[in-house]
């Protein structure tokens, strides 16, 4: 098992300092825009609307996963074929978690193939997934950890403790 380094950003406040914020609104809207392409193209008929949008994020960047749910602490695992632990960041944020995985393969050119061969296409592209994940409650950032084993990446993260309420002294008024 490979770990894999965190991000860990404890306010959301200061989300706007980290660029994978960024990136993965503009992944969001990359969704959005496919998903209206998907709904118009069958002529805006209703009730695929959930439909359109999954198949938005598999086509542009999503890897499957699962989320588990436990007392004191969220696992969350991505299915990462393909990826080596330097290719894998964690950004966890007391709202969330986000992977983003980016690796390329170089396309051989002609004079790589073996003499005599000859390469007609290729289909190695550059990967680079996304998947943000937005947790029912907060979540403690630095108590994030994460490793990559056989293409399947998971990340722990314990839930953020809540301070006990304080009980609210009463006090009687003389009359």
């Amino acid at each position: 098992m490979t770990d894999v380094k965190v991000q860990k950003v404890a306010n959301s406040d200061k989300k706007s300092n980290f660029p994978v914020f960024k990136e993965m609104e503009q992944v969001a809207q990359r969704i959005r825009a496919r998903a209206f392409d998907l709904f118009s193209g069958r002529g805006f008929a209703a009730g695929h609307a959930l439909d359109d949008w999954l198949a938005a994020e598999r086509e542009i960047c999503w890897p499957a996963g699962e989320l588990l749910e436990e007392e004191r602490a969220f696992t969350l695992n991505v299915a990462l074929p393909g990826f080596e632990a330097g290719d894998v960041a964690v950004t966890a944020s007391p709202a969330g978690l986000i992977v983003h995985a980016k690796s390329k393969t170089e396309t051989k050119k002609t004079e790589d193939v073996k003499k005599g061969g000859k390469l007609y296409w290729s289909e190695f592209r550059s990967n680079d997934v996304y998947r943000q994940v937005d947790l029912p409650c907060e979540i403690d950032p630095q108590s994030a950890t994460a490793s990559l084993h056989n293409g399947m990446l998971k990340i722990t993260a314990g839930k953020a403790m809540k301070a006990p309420p304080r009980p609210i002294p009463i006090s009687s008024a003389a009359a």
